[in-house]
This record gives C-alpha cells, structure tokens and sequence, in this order.
C-alpha cells in the first residue's frame, strides 16, 4: 500500500500554475458571458448582425493571444466610442483581461495593497446594497459595469510598466482625442458627410459630442490628453513618448480645446481651468519650472486667442454665453441630489446599482451623491477614500518627480484634480477615462522611490518596500560558501 502511494504521479508546479490559470480565466469569462447577456438582453439585434458581432468578437479574442499589444492599441483607440453601455472598448477590453489572467499578465502585485483593498471592498459594498433593489437586471448590468471598470483599473496599473507601454496608451489616446475634436467641432459648423451622427442627437446636435452619448462626457475626456502633451512640451528632462514638432504640438492642442469649448459643457470649462492651473503650479516649483511655466502660460494665452478667433467667426459667441450662465433645468439638478442625500440617509446600505432614476426621474448630477444614495453611507466613505488616496499619490509622484514611464506626474495630478471637482456636478462613476488617470496615478506609484522617502508609504500600504526590491535591509541576501581547507590554514 505505501509502495502505491509512493508511486503516485505528483502534480508539477507548472501544471497547476497553469491549472489556475485556466480556472481563473474559466471563472472570468463565465462572468464576462452573464454580464453581457444581461446588458444586451433589452437590445434587439437582427441575426446578420448578431453573427457579425460574433465573428468579430472571436477574431479579436485571436488577435489578443497571438498580438497581445496590438488588441491593446485597437482597444484604447474605441475608447473614443461611447454611446452605450457596455461600450465597444468594454467589451475588447473584458476580452484582454481575460487573455491576461489566462496568460499570467494580470499581475496585481503591481498595484499598492492599499489601493487593491479599497477596490475590493466597495465592491462588496456594491454587491451587499443589490437587498433593496427595485430593478435586478438594472441593478445587475450597473454593477457588472462598475466591476468591469474597477478591474479595468488595477489591470492598467499592472500594465503600464515601461516606457513603450506608456506611449502607447499616450499616443492612441491622443489619436482618438484630436480626431474627434476635429471631426465633431467640424460637424457642428460644415455640412460634412454624416454631422448627424458624428454629434448625435443630444440638445440636438448644438454640442459637440463626438462618438459620446453625452457632450458633458466628451469634453472631459479630451482634457487628460491635453495636459500630458503640454507637459511633454514644456519638461525639457521628461523622457520623449511623443517626437512632435512644436508646432504639431500646438495644433493638437488648439484642436482639443476647441473640443473642449464646443462640448459647451460648463464642467469641462472648470475642469480643464482647474487642471491646467494645478500643472502649471506643479511644474514651476521644479527647477527651472518657473520660466517654462511662463512660456507655457504664454503659448496658451495665443492658443486662447486663435480660439477666440475661430468662436467669433463660426458665430459661437452668443451660444457661449447663453451657456455660462445658469439655464433653467439647475434648480431641478440641485433639487435632486437633495432627494439623493435623503435617499441615502434613509437607506444605511443605499437603494442599489443604478436604481437611482428608479426613485427620482432627474439624475443625480454628481458622483458623490449617488453612491451616497445608491450604496450608502459606507460606500461613499470607501470612493471618497479611494479619491484622496489617488490623490496623495499623485502629489507624491511630483514631489518625487516621479513619471509614469514619460507620462508626466503634474500632468496627471491636474488631471485628477480636474475629474474630482467634475465628480462634485456630473456623475463620473462609469467614465472611462477617469479610470485610466487613476491607472496611470497608480502606476507611477508603482515605480521606485528613492528609499529614504519611501517608508511612511510602505506603512500606509500605498508603495511597495524597498520600491519593490529585495525586503532585506541591505539588498539581496549573499550566502557565502565555507573555503576548503588550505596548506596555511590546516
């Protein structure tokens, strides 16, 4: 009896290393499959399209075993098409991820345990608040989101870990932005070719949305993209992802702010002002920063003018101005995040995923206020907290001059700042963009930090010790074999 156990066949670690792989994977793709089922279940399709969705579905998942980057690169470019939920870059996006945990690339270890455990138990707050919900399949297909987007988060963290990386997200991201700048601030003002759809139907094609569902959702998207290119332009030291000439830089700046402008989005106006003065502020406390600043500043006052110019002579002054001031439907937006406020103290663990408009027909217009509202007062605890510790790292990375593989840290801590205030009047929990900027933080992050300065992080769970090196105090341990005796030592 004993030889027979001794002679029983024991599983290498690489065979159950890839075991748990392909269970993973298994699990992922299980819940991919129920939550796209139950997003497109409302969704009426005819077969010829259902099959070419398929066959296209399959050839991409193909194309990301065999060309993991380049399903990437296709991926971040639909970033820019989001007029429904599960948006075309979900839906690549869940097809990448599962490629990945398959693979071995999905390596959390990347991501500060802080920042780990916070995502992990909003998500749990998010699934104990489905007791009360009025509408499972919305509460499902809102919450099969907020995974996703979560889960999107931490694996960009893990992704991002060099230079090539980086500039492939910039430059992708900066393709999808000026291109649809141009493409919608063109459809608003010349009858080109399919305007209609370019801006889509939202307050009847008068803003500029590009392929977004809302106008409200465009503006901030192209702003991200914006700063990290300034910064690019004016930190001489910053390695080089973009090799642009000066004046290539400026027009793809004046074509995003023109996007930005004609998103008539009086949130998007307020972020990009907030975001471009934390940068500008960041970068002048570096050395030498100051008159950089300065030129920046300067180019960006011309930048203005040209603006200016270009409203002036596409006659969109009037309309500007009707915009900034306060239009009637803001008493009604402050009336219901008060309701929201009351929904969530009159609900400890909130009403559930996406059941706000269940409650009240005017949505809640600010992020805070529905997960207050919809997960509770815990809820809102955990996503302030996740907000201001992307925050802290994100100071953390401009002191330390820190960049995220050449993504510039006062670039991306403008950004947040920006998406923070943008929380406050605009319901951001499902943008895609503010997801990658909390990715691109979080993975600056990630990189070593100077090991004098690192220890009140390493205890607050928010970099890794020794900026992830050896955990012994004085680098890797080195064993040192006894000699053999010698003549002179015997």
């Amino acid at each position: 009896m004993t030889e027979l156990v001794a002679r029983q066949p024991v599983p290498r670690p690489g065979a159950l290393l890839r075991l748990s792989r392909a269970s993973v994977g298994a699990v992922v793709l299980g819940l991919v499959a129920v939550g796209l089922v139950n997003a497109l279940d409302t969704t009426s399709l005819p077969l010829a399209l259902a099959l070419a969705g398929g066959l296209a579905l399959t050839g991409f998942l193909l194309l990301a075993v065999r060309h993991y980057d380049t399903a990437i690169a296709i991926a971040l470019l639909l970033m820019g098409v989001v007029r429904f939920e599960p948006a075309p870059p979900d839906i690549a996006f869940a097809v990448i991820m599962c490629v990945a945990a398959v693979t071995g690339r999905f390596r959390l270890g990347r991501v500060p345990v802080l920042l780990r455990w916070m995502v992990a138990v909003l998500l749990v707050v998010n699934l104990a608040s489905m007791i009360d919900v009025v509408s499972v399949s919305v509460a499902l297909r809102f919450l099969f989101i907020t995974v996703y987007l979560a889960v999107f988060a931490l694996w960009l963290t893990a992704f991002v870990n060099s230079s090539s990386r980086a500039r492939l997200v910039v430059v992708t991201w900066l393709v999808i932005a000026v291109a649809s700048a141009v493409l919608a601030s063109l459809a608003l003002h010349v009858p080109i070719p399919g305007r209609q759809f370019i801006n889509g139907s939202a307050d009847n094609g008068e803003r500029a949305s590009g392929l977004f569902k809302d106008p409200n959702v465009f503006g901030p998207f192209l702003i991200p993209i914006a700063l990290i290119l300034l910064e690019q332009h004016i930190a001489p030291k910053a390695p080089r992802l973009l090799r642009l000439r000066a004046a290539s830089i400026w027009l793809c700046l004046l074509a995003l702010t023109l996007g930005v402008l004609f998103s008539y989005s009086r949130a998007a106006w307020a972020d990009f002002v907030i975001a471009l003065v934390v940068m500008l502020t960041a970068s002048s406390m570096r050395r030498a920063g100051a008159r950089r600043a300065l030129r920046a500043l300067t180019a960006l006052l011309l930048v203005g003018g040209l603006t200016v110019v270009i409203l002036s002579a596409s006659g969109s002054i009037h309309f500007l101005e009707e915009r900034a001031h306060l239009q009637s439907y803001d008493t009604q937006r402050f009336a219901a995040q008060t309701y929201g406020w009351n929904l969530g103290w009159t609900h400890p663990v909130g009403v559930g995923p996406g059941q706000f408009l269940h409650y009240s027909h005017i949505a809640s217009h600010s992020t805070f206020v529905r997960v207050f509202a919809e997960q509770g007062f815990l809820g809102l605890l955990l996503w302030v907290a996740l907000l201001v510790a992307t925050l802290v790292l994100a100071l953390r990375n401009v002191v330390l001059g820190r960049d995220t593989h050449g993504i510039g840290s006062a670039a991306l801590l403008g950004a947040w700042c920006g998406l923070i205030f943008n929380s406050t009047v605009v319901d951001t929990l499902h943008w895609r963009h503010l997801w990658v900027v909390a990715a691109l933080i979080w993975a600056g992050a990630a990189r070593r930090a100077p090991q004098r300065s690192e220890g009140v992080w390493v205890a607050l769970g928010l970099a890794r010790p020794n900026g992830g090196r050896s955990r012994h105090p004085f680098g890797a341990r080195t064993i040192v074999q006894p000699r053999a005796p010698t003549a002179r030592t015997r």
